[in-house]
């Protein structure tokens, strides 16, 4: 399999002057998803994680309902590429050839194969939970996840997209150079891991648009925290859909768009003496 990262010879120039050089970067290479012997899409990103990128992909593509829909999986390294290779139990074979189409998608695509408007725009189901989050544990989540993005701290020119729970820490954190494919990537390590989206919340490097919203409800998340800023429409799924909605949330705090029942303040006690 490719490495994730490449070391390549570069020209820098600083300063007025000219140096020779080597930088790492990250590859790229097109990933095929097919199932049952059909193409579905074909996407850009990082060869890494793949078989939580093909279940987090078919999770939220709304292909299956969960991993034991996929009968079997294969990782096939190909000249050009790589073939995730799929086979699903006869009830998902028979919906999935039913809606059939294909894809090939630039990096990251977040709306993949969507063949009407309304499928574009379709409201997540509401989501519930009562679980609450302190501001302590999204700054806590957030050194965490920088801290253990290995191929960031090489290249920095990936996404990443981690799951946090306070009583444990960092539970999973996946990076690719899309967004979208760094949490179908998160999305399909927690499914495998038998991870529900209501123990904790879910950290992301980018900024938020629908499709984001969209995947993140599919795994019944929360709360979904971004380092940049929302679009308009990802403001509206979140409420709709009763997800709490935290962005540019940086070292020196974050701002709160939706449901902000679920994060509450971090209160220090002040002993008085006598």
């Amino acid at each position: 399999m490719s490495a994730p990262v490449r070391i390549v010879d570069r020209t820098a120039w600083r300063g007025g002057r000219v140096i020779a050089g080597e930088r790492a970067i990250p590859e790229e290479t097109a990933v095929a998803f097919t199932y049952n012997g059909t193409s579905y899409a074909v996407m850009m990103a990082t060869p890494q994680d793949l078989e939580d990128f093909a279940v987090g992909f078919s999770i939220s593509e709304r292909i299956i309902a969960s991993p034991d829909d996929i009968e079997s999986l294969e990782v096939i390294e190909q000249d050009v590429g790589i073939e995730l290779r799929m086979r699903l139990t006869d009830a998902h074979a028979s919906a999935f050839h039913a809606r059939r189409r294909y894809l090939a998608g630039p990096t990251g695509c977040g709306l993949c194969g969507i063949e009407s408007l309304g499928e574009a725009m379709r409201q997540p189901a509401s989501i519930g939970g009562d679980a609450v989050f302190t501001s302590r544990d999204i700054a806590r989540a957030l050194q965490a996840l920088e801290a253990e993005q290995a191929i960031n701290a090489q290249t920095r020119a990936v996404h990443g997209a981690a799951f946090y729970a306070p009583a444990q820490g960092l539970v999973a954190m996946r990076e690719d150079v899309g967004r979208h494919n760094a949490l179908d990537k998160l999305i399909g390590a927690l499914v495998r891991s038998h991870v529900a989206g209501q123990e904790g919340f879910a950290v992301v490097t980018s900024r938020l648009s629908v499709e984001m919203i969209q995947k993140a409800a599919s795994l019944g998340i929360a709360v979904l925290v971004a380092v940049s800023a929302p679009t308009a429409l990802a403001v509206r799924t979140a409420d709709a859909a009763g997800m709490t909605l935290v962005a540019v949330a940086r070292a020196d705090g974050f701002e709160v768009f939706t449901h902000p029942h679920r994060i509450k303040e971090e209160r220090t006690l002040h002993v008085l003496a006598g």
